[in-house]
């Protein structure tokens, strides 16, 4: 390839320290820029500062390459590898996660701040009376929260490092020209100066000033929205992951990573980091039914322990450290992070990478579906349909196929070639002929012709393919007759979102290339289409009987799309997306609103990225969960907006920056595998919570009535042991046996709440009528031989409530993870595993640790022997209080909300537009993505400096209007 001219030598004339450069303004008039390359350092900073340097996008080519310091032969690895430590990697700039701040960030939310409180009234107040510091309840409290926290930390962390590495396995690569020579390398290390070449299909991996052009054209379509490719020569700028759609290239790169036009762009969408996700709602309310619950039974006891028993300070703190320790469920942030970092490398196997892991949990709620049609519901290769092949004359179809072939160029060919010489055997493109001339597609002519020679007969024809009207109008020897009636097959075509394709043959007078002919008749016409994926149908198929609604969003012609929801069985009641803008027509007489039409509609056709937006608020706006597919810089502020933004296969990195999800495999078959691993997730997610919650009333329920009924003084630490042994054995849940839902997930935070109630009370009710029966009467003293228990304080009667505590509340996990009898849904192994070693645990410290300190005693094996009859008995009935819950209270709850759903839309979609806004609540932002607060203070410190981001006007206009407008609020408000 021909270079321009490479600079002279530092110190002639063309080195001065200042020049007069040639380039073009934003309207592309020629204008001077003078430049003083002795201020100018090979830096970000001074690159592209436009007051110094002009504007490198436009600068002559041998103003660029004096800029970059660099020439035809690129640059050294030395070199490249100084200016890689100047800029930076070719990537999209991700803070990696500080370990400190992630392993504090467990610490951090308001359940571990009760037990943090707890601590401190252990060692700081628990003060006085003869007593020293609660030390064991201390270091027991502190023990339990390190443990909870580490546990989460490294989960966490394993997952990160497994979502990073499947990341990095999809680097793209980019031909570089290093030391004269070209090689392979990851395009992450390209920097400016560097020399790059690309051809049809690759991807532009870096802003780049075209140094030679050979029929190039780029698909910017993702990031400045231009539907068609756009036509590039010697000089143009192409932009960083835009695609190479037709010719072969080389460019010198002017701009890496951030500083690219999309890395800028990138960098303006969710930068926000204070946005609140649906599971840190879920567990801001969660955990406050908790404190509220634990707050209300110690209120209760300070004024009837202090002000009715007349309880000695320590002997009262004792007693509300036991609600405070056991109450508080510690363990639930730790227990969902590990269930959803779990999760993540599950779905990871179904090609599913998933970048924000509270998604998971959105994505098992999600109810309707915004997908893409290129590439995810179709194949995204353009295919004849042999089927649909139109005879014209003498020739059959097979023979009209081959001749359409010779007049395709059969390589560096464009997307129409391709699939007509695909649509022939291998080779029968150019099988015994020889082409003589070639005319390639044009703009003007909107065809393509081809001279050959028979090698067999050694007569020469030719043949042209190209736009109807025109072939039609070259078509001499075509009858009136004929012409109508391809005029009728191209509008069936049309109206089934077809493209037609003519081709006319004649014979060549001579032997010359250039001679004339017979004039062209008609031969044929094919239908062209993008066909769906094998899979597709049965996959839309699959979703539907999941409950998720599927609706196709493309930017295609309507009728395009409406032929491509028939064949897939999605439907064709779709509009345009001018109804968008321009307001939904009326349906029987009578208008209808945009938010009706959106819903009932399967899918909209011509859409932009700012289409997509708007249809996600809308969807979101009448309460659904929506997840949208995308692949440009211009889908992220819809991906952004969307509960769950899915960038797919190929995608370029400004839309897996801001999905949620980054699907490896093209098709929508993976994203309905994640949706089922999800809801397996969510369902772990939910016992889990339900258990949380039942142990939290059973606690404080229980331990306080004993207090008012028989001012039993039980030991905070054997508290916090109960609390060890469930946190030990409640994290195997994270991998439980689980099944997943018909219809999508959602927290019903009533049913919860109502089960963990009812569960709560049954529990303290076979508690506190095991005391009755231990103090009160002499049931099991003269049944079963064991010694006499009078006094509630009892150091053996405080193993023995240890026990029964321990061993009936792990139990109920069994009956919270199953939605019928539990004895009939067999768990996973580690979770039985985990159950029987926590109880031999148990029994064993009932049986053998007699501890003073804490004023407990061991007990004999008959009362172990009681304890476990006792619990097995009344486990069985908790499945009846399951479905006595179920069927009084929870479906009559639902029923309800159900009605006042359908009767009171308006207001629910004014209540679910609340709900989901981003706009967080301080109790909300307490869960939200815990580091920030570490973060912000980092920055405090000096740990981290911030990032001060340009736009330009007309690259806002690039970018899209929704995508700037977004940028500019973001802006806006950290100017503010």
């Amino acid at each position: 390839m021909n270079y321009p001219p490479t600079p002279p030598p530092k110190g002639s004339r063309d080195w001065d320290s200042r020049s007069s450069l040639a380039g073009e303004d934003d309207g592309g008039n020629t204008k001077l820029f003078n430049i003083d390359f002795s201020h100018i350092e090979l830096s970000a900073t001074d690159l592209y500062d436009k007051e110094k340097t002009g504007d490198i996008e436009t600068l002559s080519l041998e103003a660029v390459y004096q800029l970059l310091k660099t020439d035809g032969e690129g640059l050294s690895n030395a070199e490249a590898a100084r200016r890689l430590e100047i800029f930076g990697p070719n990537a999209l700039v991700s803070e990696p996660p500080n370990p400190i701040f992630q392993f504090l960030s467990f610490l951090w939310n308001p359940l571990s701040w009760v037990m943090e409180g707890a601590a401190v009234v252990a060692i700081a107040l628990s003060n006085g009376f003869g007593k020293p510091p609660d030390w064991p309840d201390f270091l027991g409290i502190v023990l339990l929260l390190l443990i909870n926290a580490t546990i989460g930390f490294l989960e966490e962390r394993s997952a990160g490092n497994a979502v990073k590495a499947l990341m990095d396995s999809l680097a793209p690569k980019a031909k570089v020209r290093r030391d004269g020579q070209w090689k392979e390398v990851e395009s992450s290390v390209l920097v400016p100066g560097d020399l790059v070449a690309f051809k049809i299909g690759d991807i532009v991996p870096a802003d780049c000033r075209l140094t030679e052009a050979l029929n190039v054209s780029i698909d910017q379509a993702a990031l400045t929205g231009e539907s068609l490719p756009v036509s590039k020569k010697l000089g143009d700028q192409c932009f960083s992951g835009s695609t190479c759609k037709q010719g072969e290239a080389e460019g010198v790169v002017i701009a890496t990573g951030q500083n690219t036009f999309f890395g800028r762009a990138a960098s303006l969408v969710g930068t926000d980091a204070d946005e609140i996700g649906h599971l840190q709602q879920v567990l801001a309310n969660i955990g406050l039914f908790c404190m509220v619950a634990i707050g209300i039974f110690v209120i209760a006891e300070m004024i009837i322990l202090f002000g009715a028993y007349h309880y000695p300070y320590r002997r009262g703190l004792d007693d509300l450290l036991v609600l405070l320790i056991g109450g508080i469920p510690i363990a639930m942030p730790t227990v969902l992070s590990v269930t959803l970092a779990i999760g993540a490398q599950q779905l990871a196997k179904h090609k599913a990478i998933v970048t924000r892991i509270t998604a998971i949990e959105e994505l098992a709620g999600v109810t309707i579906l915004c997908s893409d049609k290129t590439g995810t519901l179709t194949t995204n290769k353009l295919t004849i349909d042999k089927d649909l092949v139109i005879i014209f004359g003498s020739f059959n179809a097979e023979e009209v196929m081959i001749l359409a072939a010779y007049a395709s160029r059969t390589e560096n060919s464009d997307a129409i070639d391709t699939c007509v010489v695909s649509s022939v055997a291998p080779g029968q493109a150019r099988a015994g002929i020889e082409i003589l001339d070639f005319k390639p597609f044009d703009p003007v002519t909107k065809r393509t012709e081809a001279t050959y020679r028979e090698l067999a007969t050694g007569k020469v024809k030719r043949v042209t393919k190209g736009m109807t009207s025109i072939i039609a109008k070259l078509c001499t020897r075509t009858s009136s007759d004929e012409i109508e009636r391809l005029e009728d097959e191209v509008d069936g075509f049309a109206r089934r979102g077809l493209r037609a394709l003519a081709v006319a043959h004649e014979d060549v007078t001579g032997s010359a290339p250039d001679g004339p002919g017979n004039g062209f008749a008609l031969i044929g016409l094919l239908a062209i289409f993008d066909p769906p994926r094998a899979d597709t149908k049965q996959t839309i198929e699959d979703a539907q009987a999941l409950g998720v609604k599927v609706k196709m969003v493309t930017g295609d012609q309507l009728e395009i799309a409406m032929e491509t929801g028939r064949r897939l069985g999605l439907g064709d009641h779709m509009y345009p997306s001018k109804v968008i803008v321009d307001g939904s027509p009326e349906k029987d007489g009578r208008p209808i609103s945009l938010d009706e039409l959106i819903m009932q509609a399967d899918g909209f056709a011509g859409v932009y990225p700012e289409h997509k937006y708007e249809i996600v608020k809308r969807i979101q706006n009448q309460g659904h969960l929506v997840a949208m597919t995308g692949d440009g810089a211009n889908d992220a502020p819809a991906l952004a907006r969307a509960n769950v933004g899915i960038a797919v296969e190929g995608a370029t990195d400004a839309a897996n920056a801001a999905a949620d999800l980054v699907l490896t495999e093209p098709g929508l078959s993976t994203i309905i595998h994640a949706i089922r691993g999800s809801r397996i997730i969510f369902q772990r997610m939910r016992n889990y919570a339900i258990y949380a919650c039942s142990v939290t009333i059973r606690i404080v329920v229980g331990f306080a009535f004993l207090a008012f009924i028989y001012q039993s003084d039980f030991p905070p630490f054997m508290v916090l042991i109960i609390a060890v042994l469930n946190d030990g054995s409640i994290m195997t849940l994270s991998a439980d046996r689980a099944l997943p839902s018909a219809t999508p997930d959602e927290w019903y935070l009533p049913e919860i709440f109502a089960f963990a109630m009812t569960y709560g009370v049954y529990l303290s009710l076979s508690t506190l009528i095991f005391v009755y029966l231990v103090l009160d009467t002499q049931f099991f003293e003269s049944t079963f031989g064991v010694p006499v228990i009078e006094d509630a304080n009892d150091p053996h009667l405080h193993m023995i409530l240890y026990l029964q505590v321990a061993i009936i509340s792990q139990a109920l996990i069994f009956v919270t993870r199953s939605h019928g009898w539990s004895f009939l849904e067999r768990p996973s192994t580690m979770l039985m595993l985990a159950f029987v070693a926590a109880q031999v645990i148990s029994s064993l410290i009932a049986a053998f640790a007699t501890m003073p300190f804490t004023n407990v005693a061991a007990v004999s094996g008959g009362w172990i022997a009681i304890v476990w009859v006792w619990n097995i008995v009344l486990y069985f009935p908790m499945d009846l209080v399951k479905f006595a819950t179920r069927w009084t209270i929870i479906n009559p709850m639902k029923a309800r909300r159900n009605a006042q759903r359908a009767l009171l839309a308006a207001r629910e979609e004014r209540r679910a537009n609340n709900r989901l806004s981003t706009v967080s609540s301080l109790h909300e932002s307490l869960y939200a993505p815990r580091m920030n607060v570490f973060k912000r203070a980092g920055r405090r410190l000096g740990l981290g400096k911030g990032r001060t981001l340009e736009m330009s006007a007309r690259e806002q206009r690039r970018f899209s209007s929704m995508g700037a407008a977004r940028a500019s609020i973001v802006l806006e408000r950290a100017a503010s």
